[in-house]
């Protein structure tokens, strides 16, 4: 049976209806992870904020250490407010997977991507949703930005790209775990990786080997070039492969997830 584009999108949107119905019906879900980076964001301001904000560049000059350093992790808290809605939706993809409804999805005459079309978007919503209540937060306690409306749209574009990305990585994770356990601990890496680059202090404030792996690996773009737009500065080749690894990741992870979806409940 061929599904023609406008018949899939809408089958799409239909299967997105539902998860966020799920989400509507389970607000406790929502609310627990959008609550880890907002507790992230007040742990390390007010509890680490005055050290590390000293030792950032220029810091031990100015009176203002915490304020300082409120500015510096803010774009990084937003990168786990995604990776945080990502994990997520790893376990809700594994959930679908093992209890025979991506089998009864697939008698029914809907586009065959349909399934993980609409999980993906789903997590976009709730993502949005996300950056929205931390950039708040981040807000009233003293953030500001200097961005023009452009540079907002460059990191509410970067943010939305990398979300995109690591949203298929975890429905490709979720789709192999074969459990929801192991769905849940599958995505660890993407939780790990961002204190394993410039999110929380400089590169050069590193040893010589970890300060390679944190200037190599695909959130320190992401986060310097979030920085430079949140500044209203230029991020040069930061964006560049920011941008390079969000693509690469979500056409190998979406070609992943789509062999793997069609795999589950065969053998």
């Amino acid at each position: 049976m061929t599904i023609s584009l406008t018949e899939g999108a809408r089958d799409s949107a239909t299967l997105l209806r539902r998860n966020l119905k799920h989400l509507v019906r389970y607000p406790s879900l929502t609310l627990t992870i959008i609550g880890m980076p907002v507790v992230f964001l007040l742990l390390f301001v007010f509890v680490f904020g005055g050290t590390m904000g000293a030792g950032l560049p220029g810091g031990s000059a100015t009176a203002h250490p915490r304020a300082d350093y409120l500015h510096y992790i803010t774009p990084a808290i937003l990168v786990m407010t995604v990776v945080s809605v990502a994990n997520s939706t790893a376990i809700l993809v594994a959930k679908d997977s093992t209890e025979g409804i991506i089998d009864r999805f697939r008698t029914l005459p809907i586009a065959r991507s349909a399934p993980l079309t609409g999980h993906v978007l789903a997590a976009m919503a709730q993502t949005v949703l996300g950056l929205l209540v931390v950039l708040a937060i981040a807000l009233a306690l003293g953030y500001r930005s200097s961005a023009s409306l452009a540079g907002w749209a460059g990191a509410a574009g970067m943010l939305l790209l990398m979300g995109w990305a690591v949203t298929w990585l975890c429905v490709a994770l979720g789709l192999a775990s074969g459990s929801v356990e192991a769905a849940s601990n599958a995505p660890m890496p993407l939780i790990l990786l961002p204190f394993l680059s410039s999110a929380f202090v400089p590169t050069d404030s590193m040893p010589t080997g970890l300060a390679w792996i944190a200037e190599h690996q695909p959130f320190t773009p992401i986060i310097e070039t979030l920085r430079a737009c949140l500044e209203g500065s230029d991020p040069g080749s930061d964006a560049w492969w920011a941008i390079g690894w969000c693509v690469l990741v979500t056409v190998l992870c979406f070609r992943w997830a789509s062999r793997l979806f069609g795999q589950v409940g065969k053998g």
